[in-house]
């Protein structure tokens, strides 16, 4: 079939809206009409050129939630109208990743997957008769896409797909690394670096699970307000003297989870340091660049304090995605309150530029 897709050309350059093929699914795989996908970080961070592991031409988007089309030989645990969110991080639930209820880590595709193809190492996007890779199996910036089975999470088609799209990496990213990943402690005193929308996840996170302190640091005064509004108990300006900034708050014992979600290696490294001496425990959510590397003063683990790494907030997409997703209908989740602008796919690109001059938290493509 034919369908519109935003596709990355050149690393560093616009992408472009055109008409591209979509092949139907295979055995285990699964068309999606696509309904609504956030622009994320790793989208850009992809375009730049900045991912070492990135590749083009190829169709982006990662964020994106629909309705399922069709369904390949052997597909049982969705079916043709189903609403799903697409998952960059699939859960087959028989590797011994998926077995250990240690890790969010799926094997069963991964190697394919990063390669940017489908589970039998093949592509279902093509231009002109030669195959397009598709991007972190998702590819969602585009009317439709193909998707391996077990990288789908069934949700309650009550839901709003503008909203639910974000579980598909970003909000669920922060949430879930506050709720299950740094399983954070009733009572407990938690600091984030970063007010995008993975360290608004966190901070959402950490209230669900009872933190009674939440400190949140970022530059921006705009995001310091809406960390305000979604649970945190005080907002400094971070920069330089940020764990500082936390030491002063915390009786110079520092805070007892921190969450870093900016990306930035020094940043990270603050994080670290201000996690509380003794027991404090740092989850490193951001994604450095190319050739950057985190620095850690030995003495920082020596006198107790902990790291940890979390992607996908290490959340298992369909376990996990489906029970946010209930959590946003009962009221619990605002989720709305992420969405800061709804654009086309025609202004993916304007979509960027929001992004990079810090407009809201996250912008959304509507598809008709």
């Amino acid at each position: 079939m034919k369908i519109r897709a935003a596709v990355l050309e050149q690393f560093g350059q616009p992408l472009v809206v055109q008409e591209v093929d979509l092949a139907g699914p295979r055995a285990g795989e699964v068309l999606v009409k696509v309904h609504a996908c956030g622009v994320c970080h790793t989208d850009l961070y992809t375009a730049s050129g900045a991912d070492p592991s990135g590749y083009c031409p190829c169709v982006l988007g990662h964020e994106g939630a629909g309705v399922v089309e069709a369904v390949g030989e052997g597909v049982a645990s969705v079916s043709v109208g189903d609403h799903v969110v697409c998952l960059f991080s699939p859960e087959c639930g028989q590797c011994v990743n998926c077995k250990s209820g240690k890790t969010n880590i799926c094997t069963a595709i991964r190697e394919q997957q990063n390669q940017g193809y489908l589970p039998d190492g093949t592509a279902r996007l093509s231009r002109g008769g030669e195959p397009m890779r598709h991007f972190m199996g998702t590819s969602t910036f585009a009317e439709y896409t193909v998707m391996p089975e077990i990288a789908l999470a069934k949700v309650n088609p009550e839901a709003s797909m503008d909203a639910i799209c974000l579980l598909a990496c970003g909000a669920t990213t922060g949430i879930a690394a506050a709720l299950w990943k740094a399983e954070v402690e009733q009572g407990s005193t938690v600091a984030v670096f970063g007010a995008g929308m993975v360290g608004l996840g966190a901070v959402v996170g950490a209230k669900l699970r009872g933190a009674e302190r939440i400190l949140v640091l970022d530059p921006s005064e705009k995001r310091r307000a809406l960390a305000t509004h979604f649970g945190a108990t005080e907002v400094l300006p971070g920069g330089e003297d940020g764990v500082q900034q936390v030491l002063d708050r915390t009786d110079g014992l520092g805070a007892d989870y921190t969450f870093e979600a900016t990306g930035l290696a020094p940043v990270m490294g603050q994080a670290v340091e201000a996690a509380r001496l003794g027991w404090g425990l740092c989850t490193i959510l951001g994604v450095a660049g190319r050739g950057e590397k985190l620095e850690i003063v030995p003495r920082f683990l020596i006198t107790g304090r902990k790291v940890q790494g979390g992607s996908f907030g290490g959340a298992k997409g369909r376990t996990h995605v489906p029970q946010l997703v209930d959590l946003y209908l009962q009221g619990k989740l605002d989720l709305d309150g992420f969405v800061s602008h709804r654009i086309t796919l025609d202004q993916v690109n304007h979509g960027f530029d929001l992004m990079h001059h810090q407009d809201g938290i996250r912008s959304v493509i509507q598809f008709s």
